[in-house]
């Protein structure tokens, strides 16, 4: 059972969330939080094991939450609903840790794919989300000039950071490339290790911010 709360300050669309989450066997609300003040103390309180985090909240923001909640509490998943034109509080949302990118119109069969594939360990965006945020870093004024080369990537290892960007789990990864999910993960290990990340998070933002995407996906 995965056990989710929900942090959302308009009730109308808390309260619609919770009764369509619920139809799904494997999914428990175990709370609900109007500001991101309640979501701290529900996520002390009730240990879920992700969140569904709106950004524009009262009191606290989702933004400022999810810093809070990742600071205290790591091992929570938090997927954050946004909506268009949110570039700004979504790098800031990646620099605090979130694990994943949803808008708000999305599908209620596709939020709950969502909330058990980020369960599962993959980082999600939402196709447009990734898109925009893309777009932004692309039109920098100031782009690095980082080569896979000057970083001692192999192109294995560039093949599995796309397939990681795209939210590939590592048995998917392994399956792809024709290895054991064991060696896959090794070879992650070494590629955090090169770039000085600490998860997929940092990964994805750090290619995104390079423009090691561009490579990545060509």
């Amino acid at each position: 059972m995965i056990k989710l709360l929900l942090a959302e300050d308009q009730r109308v669309l808390r309260e619609s969330l919770k009764i369509v989450l619920e139809q799904d066997p494997e999914l428990q609300v175990v709370g609900c939080a109007a500001n991101g003040t309640e979501a701290l103390a529900l996520a002390e309180e009730k240990a879920p094991d992700i969140i569904l985090m709106d950004i524009k909240m009262p009191a606290v923001d989702g933004i400022e939450s999810t810093r809070l909640i990742k600071e205290k509490f790591p091992h929570i998943k938090v997927v954050i609903l946004t909506t268009f034109g949110n570039e700004d509080n979504i790098e800031k949302a990646l620099a605090y840790g979130a694990d994943g990118f949803v808008l708000k119109d999305i599908d209620p069969e596709e939020i709950i794919t969502v909330i058990k594939n980020t369960v599962k360990g993959l980082q999600v965006f939402h196709r447009n989300v990734y898109n925009k945020v893309r777009k932004k870093f692309s039109n920098s004024i100031q782009k690095p000039n980082v080569k896979a080369a000057d970083l001692n990537l192999t192109e294995r290892e560039l093949k599995i950071i796309r397939l990681i960007v795209q939210g590939k789990s590592n048995k998917e990864i392994g399956e792809a490339l024709f290895l054991s999910e064991t060696r896959i993960k090794s070879i992650i290990g070494n590629i955090l290790n090169k770039l000085r990340v600490k998860d997929r998070t940092q990964l994805a933002v750090y290619a995104l911010k390079n423009n090691l995407i561009d490579n990545i996906m060509q």
